[in-house]
């Protein structure tokens, strides 16, 4: 149930998008602890499941957490790149996901925003469209620090994952802003932990546009990071 839900995120985005073809696709949320991560993980490993080649980037060089999901070492990685210490051949990892492959944001820098916001990440941006289908994006939280209001404008479009019980109305409406602001192509929100109206457990909900408003759910046990 689960892994149709997400299913069902990844048809919602695409639809968002019907005159545009989506290579880059970022995933963010206004705070902490609203589920980012799980979101964008999941999603991009559904669209390796439908067969499409994809690169799952940790742009969160201050909280990274990809590679402690796919048990992968972290010497090396984003920051590694963006430095000019390794190449993205040498870092980019296959995961147990056919199709799926992975990096990791490598050492944390003291500079990450300057990093995200460098020629060399707008030529690796470049670089990967060239070579994957999808470039999925996990970035740090809008409103803790300004890495993915810079990165914004440089991607196909942004998803803002919004965790019911967690975030604040007026933290999402300021994240909208700050999106705006950034000229960058918000598609849409993904609800996360929705209580269902029967039964027990968290769901995913979609929704569109730049405002603030709440999804549709499914049942599940989903838990998020």
């Amino acid at each position: 149930m689960i892994a149709e839900q997400f299913r069902t995120v990844r048809t919602n985005i695409e639809f968002s998008a019907v005159d545009k073809t989506l290579k880059t696709i970022l995933f963010t949320s206004s705070e902490q602890s609203e589920g980012k991560s799980t979101v964008a993980t999941n999603t991009a490993v559904t669209w390796a499941q439908q067969g499409k080649k994809v690169l799952l980037i940790d742009a969160d060089m201050r909280r990274p957490t990809l590679h402690a999901t796919f048990s992968f070492p972290n010497t090396q990685g984003l920051s590694s790149i963006l430095a000019g210490n390794a190449d993205l051949q040498d870092t980019v990892h296959p995961t147990v996901i056919k199709n799926l492959a992975a990096l990791t944001s490598g050492p944390i820098p003291p500079n990450p925003a300057d990093l995200l916001n460098s020629k060399r990440m707008h030529t690796l941006l470049e670089t990967v469209q060239a070579q994957y289908d999808v470039v999925v994006l996990d970035v740090p939280p809008l409103l803790s620090v300004t890495d993915s209001q810079l990165l914004s404008a440089s991607v196909d479009g942004v998803i803002l994952v919004v965790r019911q019980g967690v975030a604040q109305r007026v933290d999402v409406q300021r994240s909208v802003e700050l999106l705006k602001m950034s000229k960058a192509t918000l598609l849409g929100y993904v609800l996360n932990d929705v209580e269902p109206k029967h039964g027990h457990g968290y769901g995913y909900g979609y929704g569109y546009g730049y405002g603030y408003g709440y999804g549709y759910g499914y049942e599940s046990k989903a838990k998020s990071k």
